[in-house]
């Protein structure tokens, strides 16, 4: 009976060493499916093959990356600040003012009724008291002292109104309005089957 070469047993060793790794390796590195393809999704190897090492996500890093998604503002923060709100100055309250009055005067009606001639007469002096500016409410308080309203028919209250307007201009400095422009500059308003006419004004539809 011969008597095997010890360097020939210790390389076997090896080899089957060496077959033992491999096959213990295959099952993490690209392992295939029964179809014999390759799995796309790989189970991830106990040994990285890259020089880069691989950093497990902790429970810590998840839950700071949770926190910062729930805490980040959902608008930029320049747009989450609000904007105080700037109030109207004297001029644009003055010149919204005229335009509402001046728009009055071209829808009242030519032969107004008693109480149309009264509400007239009444909101001027409701707006010589509670219009909201002190030193203009003052003044034109005086304005309708010296200039009673004239309401009588239409061209009269425009008329008259545009007077009025006038009077403060001058009080200001301002350039005077010609009048016999007033119904160009302030017209009617243009709705359906005279829908602006002020409450009270009798109209005649056509059928």
């Amino acid at each position: 009976m011969s008597q095997q070469n010890p360097i020939q047993a210790l390389l076997k060793t090896c080899e089957n060493f060496a077959q033992c790794i491999q096959t213990h390796l295959s099952h993490f590195v690209g392992h295939k499916d029964d179809s014999g393809n390759a799995n796309q999704n790989p189970r991830r190897p106990l040994f990285s093959l890259s020089s880069k090492p691989i950093n497990p996500i902790t429970s810590d890093d998840a839950s700071t990356a949770l926190h910062s998604e729930q805490e980040a503002p959902p608008y930029p923060i320049s747009l989450q600040k609000e904007q105080p709100a700037m109030p109207v100055s004297k001029e644009e309250l003055g010149r919204a003012t005229w335009t509402l009055l001046h728009t009055l005067a071209a829808q009242f009606p030519d032969h107004p009724t008693r109480q149309q001639r009264r509400d007239v007469k009444e909101l001027m002096s409701i707006l010589s008291r509670i219009y909201p500016c002190k030193e203009c409410a003052d003044h034109f308080k005086e304005v309708l002292k010296a200039n009673p309203v004239q309401a009588g028919s239409q061209a009269e209250f425009s008329q008259w109104l545009c007077h009025v307007h006038n009077v403060v201009n001058r009080s200001l400095g301002k350039v005077v309005f010609p009048c016999h422009r007033v119904d160009a500059r302030w017209g009617k308003l243009e709705c359906k089957e005279r829908a602006c006419d002020l409450e009270g004004t009798t109209t005649n539809f056509t059928i």
